[in-house]
């Protein structure tokens, strides 16, 4: 089941961004470019992380594959594929991260891809990228020489307005306590949003500088922390609105979640056809079976769907497009409880394996639960969409 891929002769030359779409509409399909990156990721992540290697580490307490990170973030320039190039980054959109993301997804991969690349990166990109110290981390991030963490909740999303757990004095130490932080284990910096005496600002704080206390969370591949700060010297990166750098990070991780979900569906797909065509059950494939066809087919169609939604944030995202929080909105409303069904619908059509610690569909289903409250839940995202079309409340 292969991804849509725009013809060759529309294709652009360079960054393989939109530009075959009629303008102002969503470019839903992918780039030569961004097939030559999927091939790119998909084959080192065949080869160094397969669905057996992570089984063997899911309870590893190393938080992630440190050489497998190397190789994308540093060897293949990933980790800085948001980055300008004039800041050592790649010069990419959210289009291509997209795609990366996707294979991460269908691997579960355990990587910092989204709590460094996108989420601490995007919100350092809000920042004032001429001051010294935003440019010198950002240039870290993107060679791979660093990986950072955003110390929000995990279930943090745009439009939530500026957290307040984490108070700055005005000699600029940090103080205060961040729950369920993404990839903030192994993170070498720590991107804090906090409340000082001039108002909302943000903030690095070597990770050695605060207390990071991680605890057994549902996604063994994506653990999570709680962040203590105790008095922690920290440097202010300087913003323009501190508040609306972090919402405007949130919306572009929310929007590029979707596609992680959408690859994660997409293997819990692929992998059931794949079973359900070699096993046999009273003298016939299982997979012939009327009632389990019609199974795969709802799930297909979903997964379609959930695709188009998610290329459709991306493109916007990349786009800078002002329908950018409507198709987020979308994406993520929608792309979360397709991979959830994708992946219960993996472990119950693949039987008593399925059930089992030893096959990999638990991996899935766990990531994909995860995942449907990060970054906002469907419900949360339903509920931002509704003024942003001005569908009005119900009863009036």
């Amino acid at each position: 089941m292969t991804s849509p891929t725009r013809p060759a002769a529309s294709t652009d030359a360079g960054s393989g961004t939109a530009g075959s779409a009629p303008a102002g509409t969503p470019d839903l399909l992918y780039s030569d470019v961004e097939d030559d990156l999927r091939g790119t990721v998909r084959a080192l992540l065949a080869d160094r992380c397969p669905p057996d290697a992570v089984l063997a580490r899911a309870e590893d307490p190393r938080p992630y594959d440190a050489e497998l990170w190397r190789l994308l973030a540093a060897d293949l320039g990933l980790a800085g594929l948001l980055v300008p190039e004039r800041l050592g980054g790649q010069g990419a959109s959210a289009r291509e991260t997209a795609v990366v993301l996707e294979e991460l997804g269908g691997a579960v991969a355990p990587t910092p891809f989204l709590g460094s690349a996108v989420l601490a990166t995007s919100t350092l990109l809000g920042c004032d990228t001429a001051d010294g110290t935003v440019a010198d981390l950002l240039r870290h991030l993107a060679t791979g020489e660093a990986t950072a963490a955003l110390a929000v909740p995990l279930a943090a999303a745009p439009g939530g307005g500026f957290p307040a757990a984490v108070r700055a004095d005005a000699e600029g130490r940090l103080t205060g306590r961040v729950t369920s932080v993404a990839d903030a284990v192994g993170a070498d910096v720590l991107v804090v949003p906090a409340l000082g005496p001039a108002g909302p600002g943000l903030y690095e704080v070597a990770a050695a500088d605060a207390s990071v206390e991680p605890f057994s969370s549902l996604d063994l591949t994506r653990p999570l922390a709680d962040v203590v700060f105790d008095g922690a010297a920290a440097r202010p990166l300087p913003a323009g609105d501190a508040a609306v750098a972090l919402d405007a990070a949130l919306r572009t991780g929310a929007g590029l979640l979707a596609s992680e979900q959408v690859g994660l569906a997409q293997w819990c797909l692929d992998e059931t056809v794949r079973y359900l065509g070699q096993r046999h059950q009273f003298g016939r494939v299982v997979g012939s079976f009327q009632s389990l066809k019609h199974r795969l087919a709802d799930v297909w169609l979903e997964v379609v769907s959930a695709r188009a939604a998610a290329r459709a944030a991306a493109d916007a995202l990349a786009t800078g497009s002002p329908d950018a929080p409507v198709a987020v909105a979308v994406a993520q409303a929608y792309a979360a409880a397709v991979a959830v069904h994708a992946a219960e619908e993996a472990v119950q059509l693949h039987g008593g394996i399925g059930m089992t610690w030893e096959h990999p569909a638990h991996l899935y289903l766990k990531r994909a639960k995860a995942d449907e409250i990060a970054l906002g839940t469907p419900g949360r995202h339903r509920a931002a969409l509704a003024p942003l079309i001005e569908l009005p409340p119900p009863g009036r």
